[in-house]
């Protein structure tokens, strides 16, 4: 409803903001979500699956070659641009793109972690995805020209089965087994990510608001702050395509995209005194 609408941007102007993004605020840069209106049905690889062995370890980064390869070329979208004018107190993303560092935010909370950066999970040295693509390459000669025509996934992933022969290479420092520098399903966020973002959310009280752009809130490392900010008493407003696990608690639901959303808010005019 336009009212809503309307009271949603009152809301949200002149006041203390903490904004929470999901995958929905990539989906116009050309990065499909998991769980949007006409996503297929696909649940990633877990944390348990990628350790299990060296055959998991080569579906995943064989997939993942392709993936981001096309991933590093997206470019923020007027929402990113938006939420970097809008400079909230906090922005809490789940998105693992970088897209919102790249557009100018500065206070930015990256949940589940930077696709960008790989770790090795025996001496714990964090790395460049650019250079382990770089050795991938080196390693698998014409796999991406011979691959080309495969769907893309979201968080770098791509839609194939066979993965026979992909070679992946060890850490250069120790000979450990190199994971992207992200948050798997069934691994935990960092506490220390956790209790900032908390502490962002309390200060807020009364006085502020948690947007929510983009997320369904389907997992809980998104909607325990928004569950947070109503036992604050905090208004919340969630902006995204479909239902989410929060609508509940939320002093205002928009069922629309977040770009068109987050331009008006960025430009709308401040009250006067």
């Amino acid at each position: 409803m336009r009212a809503d609408r309307d009271a949603a941007l009152d809301l949200l102007r002149d006041r203390p903001l903490v904004v929470l993004t999901g995958a929905g605020l990539s989906t116009d840069s050309g990065i499909p979500d998991y769980r949007g209106p006409g996503a297929p049905d696909r649940t990633p690889m877990t944390y348990q699956e990628f350790v299990s062995g060296p055959g998991a370890q080569q579906r995943y980064w064989a997939r993942s070659h392709l993936g981001w390869g096309r991933m590093r070329t997206a470019d923020p979208n007027p929402g990113h641009h938006a939420v970097a004018a809008l400079d909230p107190t906090l922005l809490i993303t789940q998105n693992v793109d970088g897209l919102h560092e790249r557009a100018g935010s500065r206070d930015v909370v990256a949940l589940h972690g930077r696709i960008s950066d790989v770790v090795c999970l025996a001496c714990r040295r964090v790395s460049s995805r650019a250079d382990l693509q770089r050795r991938l390459d080196e390693l698998n000669p014409g796999w991406a020209a011979a691959h080309a025509d495969v769907a893309v996934r979201p968080d770098g992933d791509v839609d194939l089965e066979t993965t026979d022969g992909f070679v992946v290479p060890e850490c250069e420092i120790c000979g450990g087994v190199l994971k992207p520098d992200v948050v798997f399903f069934g691994e935990n966020v960092p506490r220390e990510r956790v209790d900032r973002c908390y502490a962002a959310v309390d200060a807020l009280g009364a006085d502020g608001t948690l947007l929510v752009a983009g997320s369904s809130l389907t997992v809980m490392s998104g909607l325990r702050f928004v569950r947070r900010a109503a036992r604050n008493g905090t208004p919340v407003v969630i902006v995204n395509r479909g239902t989410t696990r929060g609508d509940d608690l939320a002093t205002y639901k928009l069922d629309e995209g977040c770009s068109e959303f987050l331009t008006d808010l960025a430009e709308a005019p401040t009250a006067v005194a």
